[in-house]
């Protein structure tokens, strides 16, 4: 049979104490939580349009002039241009209309626009060449509108 002496009986003693207690030492807890917040988006922006002044001298049938045209990107991300419409909104004499002008030709870059950018276009401005008296024409100022999307 074997004896165990009380020197080596406190030392199996002692050795499963640490044991015990030392697995003791690597408890831990288990738990599980979850928590909420809030994000908010930005909105769009109005595009910020310029156009160029021109003193093209335009007649009834004559030479056409090209007119550029400017948006800005005033929103704090990108937006996107889509394009644009050029428009005569009348002229400094009520007997000269829009009717009296063409505009073709518009051309702008269209797509993302990082902010604070600015993408510049062109179009086509023309006198039509009535079968009326257009004397209510000469030497008007024309206002020109680009609307853009």
């Amino acid at each position: 049979m074997l004896r165990m002496t009380k020197k080596k009986a406190a030392v199996v003693g002692g050795v499963t104490a640490v044991v015990l207690t030392g697995g003791v030492a690597f408890a831990y807890w288990t738990s599980t939580g979850e928590g909420t917040g809030t994000a908010t988006t930005g909105t769009s922006s109005a595009w910020e349009v310029t156009v160029d002044d021109s003193t093209p001298g335009l007649t009834p049938g004559g030479p056409s002039a090209t007119v550029s045209f400017h948006v800005k990107n005033t929103n704090s991300g990108v937006q996107n241009l889509q394009g644009a419409v050029a428009t005569v909104e009348g002229t400094s004499d009520s007997g000269c209309t829009d009717a009296d002008f063409s505009i073709t030709s518009l051309s702008v870059p269209t797509g993302d626009v990082a902010s604070g950018a600015t993408v510049d276009g062109t179009f086509v401005i023309s006198m039509i060449n009535r079968a009326a008296n257009q004397d209510a024409c000469k030497g008007v100022s024309i206002d020109l509108k680009v609307a853009a999307s």
